[in-house]
Formats: structure tokens, C-alpha cells, sequence
């Protein structure tokens, strides 16, 4: 085995385990669904709804699986039990497709883009924001780019100093200025640094309250205007982070957050403490917003990013 297939194996191996509770939850309750029975009939797609609800893929995408299954069953007249597991498979890939989920590739700049190349983070406190800027910052630096971090999240303490240490940790800089600092001036100087030194990639942390709307609107609308006067275009991504193992407050966030900005990818971290996986699922439709990375441990190469097909297989427990 290269050095290459032990990496892909060792990857496969983490998105199983960080996967395990979700598709025992899951499939252990189909299974029991459809015990003694041959057929798909209305028992089992009443059952199968319900165990898709619980796994928190929300409802209105599960009624949209369910639609489709019932198509199929009309369809083909006759849809064994056998079957069910694949072409539920083949819908949720098939879901992922429409809604913009792409595979992604391995924390590297787009071909093409602009460098400094500016991803800017949100999401509320506690979902693993910081956490998931110091895991992209080792993963894009182990891929041999320079990357700086710049700590616009200054109205809590913690926060700029959860950042700094993470900065030490992957040996990267990170630019800050005191407490209550103005964000977007935060951002300005970390852009302007970048840039002065050819840095690849940089990633902005801003503040996750939630409590006013209105004033997280504007305080986003002003640090992206700012950014954009140093580096034209950007942010080029704004990457929402959210905590999986939350299920339905997840979804909850993700609407206020793309109400007050503009929401490009996510970042759904916690999934291996959890039997609420389907949450990528879910989100990923409801918001039409592409799933960009998912965190499966504490590991700091536990963010992987997100690749639809192996995703659904490694939840099908497929080899």
C-alpha cells in the first residue's frame, strides 16, 4: 500500500467512526422497519419518515426523500425491501447534487481565485468556530500555503486568545489588536498584512452573536466593505460554522445567519458525538448552501472536507 492510499484509507477510517452513532440510529431503526416484510408498502414509507425526522434531516427534506421514493415505488410497481437501502442512497447523493454540494478538494486555493485568498467565519459561540479556523489553518499550511489569521471576534477575550494559541500551535500569524477593537479595522490590518506579505490564503474570525440581527447585518456589511478596499473581491468565501450535534438548532442558525449575510459555504463540525448526521443532509436542501467541511473529532486533522458520495456511503456502511 503507497503513502497515498494508507492517507485515503486512514481518512475513510476517521469518517466512519465520526459517523458510527448517525448510521446505527438510523439503520438499526430501518432495519426494524421493514423485518418480516417484502415490500415497500405505506407502513414502511410512514416508518422510514419518521426515522429520517428523528435523525434530524428535518422535514421538509424528508418529505421531499419520501416523494421520491414513492415515485420510484409507482414507478417500478414493485420495490422490494432489499432495494430500499440503495435507492435511498441513490436519492440523498441525488439531493446533495442538486443542491450545490460538490466533492471538495483537499484545503487548497480555487484555480484562478485571487491571492490572498479571504474566507471570512461565522457562526455563534460555542458551535466550534475558532476550533474549525485553527484546523483549516494547519490543514492549508500542511498543503504548503502561507497562511495569516486575523482575530475580528474582539468583544470577547477568550476568543482572541483561543485564536492566538491556535496560531502558535500551527505556526501561523495571527494579527489582533485589544478588547473592543473595531472589527473591520481588525480585518483591515490582517488584509493588509497578507498582502504586504504575499500570504496564500487568509482567514478572518468575527464575533457569533445572535441576540441582535440587525447589528450582526451591519457589523458583516462593514468588515466585508473594508475588505474589499485592500483586497478586491473579497471575502471570496464566508464560511457558516455549525455545531451538527445541535440538530434542529442548527438549522434555526443557519437561517439567521444567511438572513444577515451571505452564506457561501458551511462548515458542520461535532459529527462524531452525535446520531444526528442527517443534519448535512438537511441543511445542505434547505438552504441550498454547499457543505464544505465536516468536523469528525478533536483531532486537528479531523476536518475533512466534504465529498457527497463518501459521505453517504461511509453513513450506508458501504466498504
Amino acid at each position: 500500500m503507497g503513502f497515498f492510499d494508507f492517507f485515503q484509507k486512514e481518512k475513510k477510517e476517521t469518517l466512519d467512526k465520526g459517523l458510527a452513532k448517525t448510521k446505527e440510529g438510523m439503520f438499526s431503526k430501518l432495519a426494524r422497519a421493514v423485518a418480516g416484510k417484502s415490500t415497500v408498502d405505506d407502513d414502511i414509507l410512514d416508518n422510514l419518515e419518521e426515522i429520517l425526522i428523528t435523525s434530524d434531516v428535518g422535514v421538509e427534506t424528508t418529505l421531499r426523500i419520501i416523494e421520491r421514493i414513492e415515485q420510484r415505488v409507482a414507478r417500478d410497481k414493485y420495490l422490494s425491501t432489499s432495494e430500499l437501502k440503495n435507492i435511498l442512497r441513490e436519492e440523498i447523493v441525488a439531493l446533495l447534487t442538486e443542491n450545490n454540494t460538490g466533492d471538495e478538494n483537499d484545503f487548497v486555493v480555487p484555480e484562478g481565485a485571487t491571492r490572498p485568498y479571504v474566507i471570512m467565519v461565522v457562526g455563534v459561540n460555542g458551535v466550534g468556530k475558532t476550533t474549525t479556523i485553527g484546523k483549516l489553518a494547519y490543514q492549508f499550511k500542511k498543503n504548503g500555503l502561507n497562511v495569516y489569521l486575523g482575530a475580528a471576534d474582539t468583544f470577547r477575550a477568550a476568543a482572541v486568545e483561543q485564536i492566538s494559541i491556535w496560531g502558535e500551535r500551527v505556526d501561523v500569524p495571527v494579527v489582533k489588536q485589544k478588547m473592543g477593537a473595531d472589527p473591520a479595522s481588525v480585518a483591515f490590518d490582517t488584509l493588509s498584512s497578507a498582502k504586504a506579505n504575499n500570504a496564500d490564503v487568509v482567514i478572518i474570525d468575527t464575533a457569533g452573536r445572535l441576540h441582535n440581527k440587525v447589528g450582526l447585518m451591519n457589523e458583516l456589511t462593514k468588515i466585508k466593505k473594508v475588505m474589499d478596499k485592500v483586497v478586491p473581491g473579497a471575502p471570496h468565501e464566508v464560511l457558516l460554522v455549525l455545531d451538527g450535534s445541535t440538530g434542529q438548532n442548527a438549522f434555526e442558525q443557519a437561517r439567521q445567519f444567511t438572513a444577515a449575510t451571505e452564506v457561501t459555504a458551511l462548515a458542520i463540525t461535532k459529527l462524531d458525538g452525535t446520531a444526528k448526521g442527517g443534519v448535512v443532509i438537511g441543511i445542505s436542501d434547505q438552504f441550498k448552501t454547499p457543505v464544505k467541511y465536516i468536523g469528525l473529532g478533536e483531532g486537528i486533522g479531523d476536518l475533512q472536507p466534504f465529498r457527497r458520495r463518501e459521505f453517504v456511503d461511509s453513513l450506508f456502511g458501504d466498504n
